[in-house]
């Protein structure tokens, strides 16, 4: 199993050593445009391989796709993060350039792989991919909902004052702080709704707390997250490198299901060797069906700004 990381910055490094810890790939290549800085990445983390306890292969290249052959998934991180007090969607003109490159480069030297694209605003950079590559549908994955899902585990848990094992819940929707989805009405504490142990105004201040994580966090770092995004990236690959069948939210091609057409949005699914396997529809209420039609809306227009 291999698997390249493009862009060597926080979250592709973060990405690449949760993904050799968990010990599943024989080898993982980061890549990056800057001089020596993948290659010093992949170094630094093959140091801690003797600590961690891991034989996962880590190299680095600048910028030779070569190096990417043969990968059965490749993780795109690559573009310009996000600043204090920028959205998502400002960041879409440089780095759907960007995208479109890296993945007509990976797509050249790995004709079978399957794309993870986590660069923003990422619904729209996975239909962008969808619409340039031809690669299947099944093959190309927005990693959003994954990460706003645990980022709604951990406020649940904060809320409940309960370990993070024992809660449950998922996001569906935009990765955008108005798009999301917290489905708070599923959401459970060890099978049991978490309404029978907080009420609906705190409820609600998690879903909140959780749609502005990201920039959250920005404003504290001064730069985009990096630790829960790796990790979230680590979980998808593993999910379709170990043919987990597991399910999580993340960025498909809808062409119909959930009433939606022509759009990359966060939705369940099962992530196995196939990459989506199957997309789950799940009951939703009135609230939330209207939640995620206002939500699709946001991305198509944000869509409509690509130069395809």
């Amino acid at each position: 199993m291999k698997v390249t990381v493009v862009g060597a910055g926080a979250v592709g490094a973060s990405c690449a050593e949760y993904i050799a810890i968990k010990n599943f790939a024989s080898e993982v290549v980061i890549l990056d445009i800057k001089e020596n800085f993948a290659e010093g990445k992949a170094m630094d983390l093959m140091q801690t391989a003797s600590l961690n306890g891991f034989d996962t292969k880590i190299t680095g290249s600048t910028n030779d796709y070569t190096k990417t052959a043969g990968s059965d998934i490749a993780v795109i991180t690559s573009g310009i993060p996000r600043k204090p007090g920028m959205t998502r969607e400002e960041l879409i003109g440089i780095n759907a350039g960007i995208v479109k490159e890296v993945s007509s480069n990976l797509i050249k030297h790995s004709p079978d792989v399957t794309i993870i694209v986590v660069s923003n605003p990422m619904d729209t950079m996975t239909y962008l991919v969808h619409k340039t590559t031809g690669l299947p549908k099944n093959r190309i994955i927005g990693m959003g909902g994954a990460l706003d899902s645990a980022r709604f585990k951990y406020r649940l848990s904060e809320a409940l004052e309960a370990p993070a094992s024992d809660v449950d819940g998922m996001v569906i929707g935009g990765h955008s702080d108005t798009g999301m989805v917290p489905l708070t009405r599923l959401a459970t504490r060890n099978s049991v709704p978490v309404s029978e142990f907080i009420s609906e105004e705190r409820l609600n201040q998690v879903a909140e707390d959780t749609k502005v994580g990201g920039a959250t966090l920005t404003k504290m770092l001064g730069t985009s997250a990096w630790y829960a995004p790796g990790a979230a990236v680590s979980g998808l690959v593993q999910a379709i490198a170990c043919d987990q069948k597991k399910i999580f939210p993340c960025s498909t091609l809808l062409s119909g299901e959930y009433g939606l057409d022509d759009l990359c949005i966060g939705v369940p699914v099962v992530l196995g060797k196939d990459g989506i396997e199957k997309i789950v529809e799940i009951e939703l209420n009135d609230a939330e069906k209207t939640k995620l039609k206002e939500s699709a809306e946001g991305v198509k227009k944000t869509n409509g700004l690509l130069e395809l």
